[in-house]
């Protein structure tokens, strides 16, 4: 399973890489076997702003439907609206192609409660 050293994690499962005080957000590698294969997401709206721990979408799959948690507090920039079409960039590349949402980070939130990959491989093994 590929954890990339680089990002960091939730115990949620899903993945956060910050560059310039931008988040990309995704579900995880082990996240994404777990559900099986994705047929549907649903994503917040642009400039919508939420709090870490918010529900920020779904994602489904062949036999369920998963809620999908803000890891970090801020407002949306950016929808991967490819995904709309090609759902199944999450299982096929978690980490690139199948990335979900951007986020301009608040000013006072805090990567504190996020894993680094070595804790999460952890929490998930």
């Amino acid at each position: 399973m590929n954890h990339p050293n680089s990002l960091m994690y939730t115990s949620e499962h899903e993945w956060v890489k910050i560059e310039d005080n931008i988040a990309t957000i995704g579900i995880t590698d082990f996240a994404q076997s777990e559900l099986g294969d994705i047929i549907f997401l649903e994503f917040p709206e642009i400039d919508e702003s939420f709090d870490e721990g918010d529900v920020f979408g779904t994602i489904e799959a062949v036999k369920t439907v998963s809620d999908l948690f803000m890891p970090i507090s801020g407002k949306i920039l950016e929808v991967n609206e490819d995904l709309n079409d090609v759902p199944e960039n999450v299982n096929e590349s978690p980490y690139e192609n199948g990335w979900m949402v951007k986020v301009q980070l608040d000013d006072d939130s805090s990567t504190d409660s996020l894993l680094n990959s070595e804790s999460y491989l952890k929490l998930i093994s």
